[in-house]
């Protein structure tokens, strides 16, 4: 009988591995690549567009400059309300990456309390809801909106429209790419 590998054999984590090959993928069939971030202490995102500890961030090339996908952080530069921001994501704090088009993709569990890097929820925010994937319409030089739910959005200062209501009446959902 084979005995399972101890902790330390078990190799890094897979998730910056899927995460990349993800994006390459969306980029590959020209989608829009969307991460849905878990915001905790560790995560520097524009706090004004963070709403029940969680963001959805644009990260196809239009939308971010200098992107690295490393296997501990996620770094770039994008433009919120017309302003170049510095975004660091702590790898473990992606909760989904998707296609913006067609809602394909993969969602990852939620950092495990506060033995995981950062994991703290942030001071006065509402425990995080649920993940809810939305999808916009317009240009993708803007990463973050401030929208009625978490959306990757449009190039102007206004909220982007309302997504259309899904077939069958529920709300947006991720599907298995296999």
């Amino acid at each position: 009988m084979t005995k399972p590998p101890a902790p330390d054999e078990q190799g890094s984590s897979t998730r910056p591995y899927l995460i990349r090959a993800l994006h390459d993928w969306c980029t590959d069939n020209g989608f829009t690549a969307y991460l849905a971030v878990y915001v905790s202490a560790g995560v520097q995102v524009p706090m004004e567009y963070v709403k029940n500890n969680e963001i959805v961030l644009n990260v196809g090339f239009e939308a971010t400059s200098g992107l690295q996908l490393g296997n501990e952080f996620i770094e770039f530069k994008a433009r919120f309300g017309g302003v170049s921001r510095e975004i660091v994501v702590p790898v473990d704090h992606v909760v989904a990456i998707y296609a913006r088009e067609n809602g394909q993709g993969m969602a990852f569990p939620v950092p495990a309390g506060p033995a995981s890097a950062g994991a703290r929820p942030i001071p006065s925010e509402p425990a995080r809801a649920g993940l809810r994937l939305a999808r916009s319409a317009g240009d993708e030089d803007e990463a973050a909106s401030p929208a009625h739910t978490p959306a990757a959005a449009a190039g102007t200062d206004e909220p982007p429209p309302e997504p259309p209501a899904p077939a069958g009446g529920g709300r947006p959902a991720l599907k298995r790419v296999k």
